[in-house]
């Protein structure tokens, strides 16, 4: 893949629509708490069409309708150039560098690897239980690795549904603010056994060769049956040679996970890739309690797998490891450092699996991804679903969800001139929208979350309101 594809938003789906506006946290008005919709319904209608598999359980699609767009003949520095002095938020890339989803689609794969709440859930330790959400929490990035193009930005006001009966859960999320970027989502266990819920709104920092997205927003998982709630955030995802170069992708920096009944508390680092690439993708840390005696440590990769073990038979390991790395420093001191001056970022080469330490448990393992994966943006066989539009689904759809967007659309089949001009013509509706609202003096008006305070941290928050699956979407703004 060409290295000079722009990657500025793969984690926001940041990009231009030219128009302004300004967002302090330190000015909103928090609301409080806001009760949640719990109801049974499964929230998606009587959709007969559907092709049920023999078990009854209803297919989903794992490829798209056409192959990935080449994207050798494009250049982000001819785009870059033009634009020095500019914010990176009036910076409008060409549709070529994007991928066929909104970020939020990108979002709701985090639950990929939903199965890991449900284990949560049945386990009767909190030690255990604990265990289980840590992995949850790392396996919702796993399917960044190798994902290159940028998520569409969402419009002002667009949502995404999905329920999905087979892993148990259904989501909801809504576009709540334009600038700044901020992505609600709300989504519950179809069993009532957990919701699991938070907005994402990162900070970039452009650092010439790489852009980085710092994560803001907290992340909030319920385990209702134990009457516990875990949060957290995300950590930073860097992305290297932005602009000449093969791009690949980071995660580093430290991730906390509390459990607010509890006091218990998982501590995750997120290596960054080092010098010579040794600690690409690793991931190392450890559960504690209110008193902070470790009880348990975790290690392995994001992108492939999640072990643990006690605590005195990892440091035993450790010791032994570190008397034979001893040996090998004066080789690794002899090699040359690498020049300041290094026109890109080295891509590390590949490094060895986990190297799974005796006594061990396997916490999380990824998915294999499809054979065609390569040709479809590199996404997940769950990926390659979320944009699916099943035969009836248009009649139950809010208008505002993401499937029902034509550039998106028009990407995923192949038409990149129909996709370019609808999405020109889509970021032209908004700025218009946004113009009209100016001469009214009106405020935008979000439909299912509201702002608050998150109930267990007291940090501002966006908290879904309820009723989304009650299907009344009278009053749903025209965005497409």
């Amino acid at each position: 893949m060409n290295g000079e594809e722009e990657f500025f938003d793969a984690v926001t789906g940041f990009d231009s629509d030219n128009s302004s506006g300004e967002f302090s946290e330190a000015n909103q008005r928090v609301t409080g708490v806001i009760h949640v919709d719990t109801s049974k319904s499964n929230g998606i209608g009587k959709v007969g069409e559907r092709p049920p598999q023999e078990n009854g359980i209803q297919k989903h699609r794992t490829s798209l309708p056409a192959p990935m767009f080449t994207r050798s003949d494009f250049s982000v520095w001819s785009i870059l150039k033009k634009c020095i002095g500019l914010e990176l938020s009036k910076i409008t890339m060409p549709i070529a560098f994007n991928e066929p989803l909104s970020f939020l689609q990108r979002i709701t794969e985090y639950m990929e690897h939903v199965y890991l709440i449900h284990k949560a859930s049945c386990q009767p330790q909190p030690l255990e239980r604990m265990q289980s959400v840590a992995a949850f929490a790392v396996s919702a990035v796993a399917s960044q690795w190798e994902r290159t193009g940028k998520p569409f930005n969402p419009l002002l006001g667009e949502t995404y549904e999905l329920t999905r009966e087979d892993l148990g859960f259904r989501f909801i999320s809504e576009q709540v603010s334009h600038h700044p970027p901020i992505s609600a989502f709300y989504s519950e266990g179809l069993h009532q056994d957990f919701l699991f819920h938070g907005s994402i709104y990162p900070k970039l920092k452009f650092w010439g060769k790489s852009v980085e997205a710092e994560p803001r927003g907290t992340i909030t998982l319920e385990l209702l049956k134990h009457n516990e709630a875990y949060t957290w955030t995300n950590p930073t995802c860097c992305v290297h040679n932005v602009i000449i170069g093969k791009l690949w992708i980071e995660q580093y920096g430290t991730v906390e996970i509390v459990n607010h009944r509890t006091g218990d508390k998982c501590v995750l680092h997120f290596k960054p890739c080092g010098l010579f690439g040794k600690e690409l993708h690793k991931v190392e840390g450890y559960i504690q309690d209110k008193n902070k005696k470790k009880l348990f440590v975790i290690y392995g990769k994001w992108t492939e797998c999640l072990w643990g073990l006690d605590p005195a038979a990892y440091e035993s390991f450790k010791k032994r490891e570190r008397r034979t790395d001893s040996l090998r420093k004066t080789k690794l001191d002899d090699c040359p450092e690498k020049a300041d001056g290094d026109v890109v970022d080295a891509v590390p080469e590949a490094q060895e699996t986990v190297q799974v330490i005796p006594g061990s448990k396997l916490l999380w393992r990824v998915n294999t991804r499809p054979p065609n994966s390569a040709q479809m943006y590199n996404f997940t066989s769950f990926t390659a679903s979320l944009n699916e539009l099943e035969a009836g689904m248009e009649e139950i759809l809010a208008p505002t969800d993401c499937r029902l967007r034509p550039d998106i659309r028009g990407m995923e089949n192949g038409n990149m001139d129909l996709a370019s001009q609808e999405k020109e013509r889509l970021e032209e509706k908004q700025r218009e929208a946004r113009r009209a609202r100016a001469r009214e003096e009106a405020e935008w008006q979000t439909r299912w979350f509201h702002r608050g305070s998150n109930p267990y941290t007291g940090t501002p928050d966006w908290l879904y309101v309820g009723g989304y699956f009650e299907r009344d979407f009278s009053g749903c703004p025209d965005i497409y």
